[in-house]
């Protein structure tokens, strides 16, 4: 039996994503390719954070650079096309946490930015 995610549940909600790239040139690229194509309000770029993980069978310990994501729910699937396209790694980080609460004019302006504003 599939199971539905939270956010394929809640597709019109304000969503915060969380990538992480090879490096702050690659972040910088990802982040304005999003918010140019209005998938995303604003891209926050975390220049260097260590990422300790496993990949194929071997314990890595890196330096990346993590790219806070405000977007919505319903632009997830674009989000990731795009993310993916202009992306270094074969299985980049692409996870969205739905935004629980937030100020009503912050929520209200991710949505002006990324094309949707919020019907009074």
């Amino acid at each position: 039996m599939a199971t539905v995610s939270p956010l394929e549940s809640q597709t019109d909600q304000e969503i915060v994503v969380f990538v992480t790239a090879s490096s702050e040139e690659e972040a910088t690229k990802i982040a304005r390719a999003l918010v140019e194509a209005g998938l995303a309000a604003c891209g926050n770029i975390l220049p260097a954070v260590r990422s300790i993980f496993r990949w194929e069978g071997k314990i890595c310990d890196e330096t990346e650079s993590l790219i806070i994501i405000k977007s919505r729910g319903d632009l997830f699937d674009s989000l990731t096309a795009t993310v993916k396209r202009h992306h270094s790694y074969r299985v980049p980080e692409i996870i969205a946490l739905p935004i629980v609460r937030g100020a009503a004019d912050y929520l209200t302006w991710i949505r002006e930015a990324t094309g949707r504003p919020i019907a009074e």
